[in-house]
């Protein structure tokens, strides 16, 4: 399975907004708990924005299954990855999908494998 850079590089922003998501929803609740500690606001204000979140969870809980599907699809394909390590990146990616995917993709998706076969001198 070949990808080009632009296609890798699309891949990398696609792995990337999970994490960037978690330190937006951080940021959120670290806002809406001082905002409600200052005591400026209204009740009937706070819906809007949780509403908001409440899209964007949805939306990257769904980007991470598709996510899911496409490096596991990928790691079958692919012969980047030997063949006695796919079981277990296929456990990795499962279990520690937001922190393993970025691994896997520098490693296996954006470097270009190593060819272990010995250059033919003529």
């Amino acid at each position: 399975m070949h990808l080009g850079k632009t296609t890798k590089l699309l891949i990398a922003a696609a792995t990337a907004w999970p994490l960037v998501y978690l330190f937006l929803f951080m940021g959120f609740m670290l806002f809406m708990i001082i905002r409600g500690f200052s005591g400026t606001h209204t009740q009937a204000a706070a819906p809007g924005p949780f509403i908001l979140v409440f899209l964007l969870h949805l939306f990257t809980i769904l980007w991470m299954f598709a996510l899911l599907a496409f490096y596991i699809i990928y790691l079958f394909k692919t012969d980047h990855v030997a063949q006695d390590k796919k079981a277990l990146w296929a456990v990795v990616l499962f279990c520690g999908n937001m922190i393993a995917m970025p691994v896997f993709w520098y490693l296996y998706i954006w470097r270009e494998p190593v060819s272990t076969v010995p250059p033919r001198i003529t």
